[in-house]
């Protein structure tokens, strides 16, 4: 998997948090998955959708109503769920939680395990704004998941952005795919 895929995945709120839920055993219907994610209906069937459309899940033959699909983990599915699965052990608080539904932040703390400028941020993020990486950076530093340092040695002075506590968990929990 590379970053354009996790970029892909986490395009969608409820992607990560399906795909966990999925790699921790609770069966691929809609009426399992929807009350364990905590999702409105209609974000959910998009999330899932989404998932659908990026070869991540497909439909299982056989199984359920048409109406009622059942779904299961391709290959590829299987390794992105253990990852969403890690990163999902890693956030516990609510506003973790709510942090990790946002577009960029897995994606920013991927790139950010070593410590790195805001540049190079962006260009490992090739579709990302500068206003959307500012807001992740400002959400992430908050939250305590991003430390921002000033490198004395540099002329003209320039941040430096490098993952923390949780954020840590998380990029080595997407490490392993990348």
């Amino acid at each position: 998997m590379d970053i354009s895929l996790l970029v892909k995945i986490t395009g969608r709120a409820w992607s990560l948090k399906i795909l966990a839920l999925l790699d921790q055993g609770v069966p691929g219907r809609q009426a399992a998955l929807l009350p364990r994610s905590g999702a409105g209906r209609s974000a959910f069937v998009q999330s899932l959708q989404h998932l659908v459309s990026l070869g991540l899940m497909e439909r299982n033959p056989g199984h359920g109503h048409p109406l009622r699909p059942e779904y299961r983990l391709t290959e590829l599915g299987k390794k992105a769920a253990a990852m969403a699965s890690a990163i999902d052990k890693a956030a516990t608080e609510p506003p973790e939680l709510i942090l990790l539904r946002r577009a960029w932040t897995v994606p920013v703390l991927a790139v950010s395990k070593q410590p790195v400028h805001f540049s190079e941020i962006k260009t490992a993020l090739t579709p990302i704004t500068d206003r959307a990486l500012s807001k992740t950076l400002q959400h992430l530093q908050a939250q305590h998941w991003i430390e921002r340092r000033i490198s004395p040695d540099d002329r003209p002075p320039r941040p430096l952005y490098q993952a923390a506590r949780s954020g840590i968990r998380i990029s080595e929990a997407v490490a392993h795919l990348l």
